[in-house]
């Protein structure tokens, strides 16, 4: 798959409480800001609260990808109540063709729309752990899940996706699209060069639209 590392991107899509920086520390939309790209949300007709998660970056200092949240902002404390909210999270890839390793001492494959599909299957993981399952037993559900979710970013043409057009920039573009009993997910591209994902809860993927975003810093 062309994307990147498991240990890469695992922590790229971290609850929405770890987006708000302590005083003295860089805001969260310095990221945004620092990006070459344009970040995708829902267009206008989402009147809903939208906030920022944080932004990833690469090997060379470049900023990689980022999400934008909108709606209710999970809640991470119990697991009661978890289903009640209602979320959608776009997640924003830039098309880098190559990119450093880690170490520097090579280079790793393409960004793509698996890549976007891999943040955002991880992404919606983040926020549907069982709280309340012992700590061994949950970090042992959550690496199993994200092979799962691995695995499937790596096979956006097999049975366990389907296909959903929903409008970007106002035009029709074909998603990668699957559902399951924690929410749905779902990657495709844009004609600015990035890849899009998203993932949600309680919000039917069936009516969204995304738009480039104007000024990133009403997210905050």
């Amino acid at each position: 798959m062309k994307t990147t590392s498991r240990s890469g991107t695992a922590s790229a899509a971290p609850p929405p409480e770890e987006a708000t920086a302590p005083p003295g520390e860089s805001r969260v939309v310095d990221g945004f800001l620092r990006a070459s790209f344009p970040f995708y949300g829902l267009d206008q007709a989402f009147t809903g609260s939208r906030w920022l998660l944080r932004t990833g970056i690469g090997a060379d200092g470049d900023v990689e990808h980022g999400a934008t949240g909108h709606g209710d902002t999970p809640s991470y404390l119990a697991e009661a109540g978890l289903r009640d909210h209602r979320f959608t999270v776009v997640v924003t890839v830039a098309s880098r063709p190559v990119r450093r390793s880690q170490d520097g001492t090579g280079v790793l494959d393409a960004t793509s729309v698996s890549s976007a599909a891999w943040l955002a299957g991880s992404g919606l993981l983040s926020c549907t752990w069982p709280a309340r399952m012992e700590r061994s037993m949950r970090e042992d559900w959550l690496a199993q899940q994200t092979g799962v979710a691995w695995d499937l970013a790596d096979e956006l043409q097999g049975p366990g996706w389907s296909t959903l057009t929903l409008p970007v920039d106002g035009e029709p573009v074909p998603f990668h699209y699957r559902e399951s009993e924690y929410g749905w997910v779902l990657a495709g591209g844009a004609r600015s060069g990035v890849h899009v994902g998203a993932y949600g809860r309680g919000m039917s993927a069936y009516g969204l639209a995304f738009s480039a975003i104007e000024d990133i810093s009403g997210y905050e």
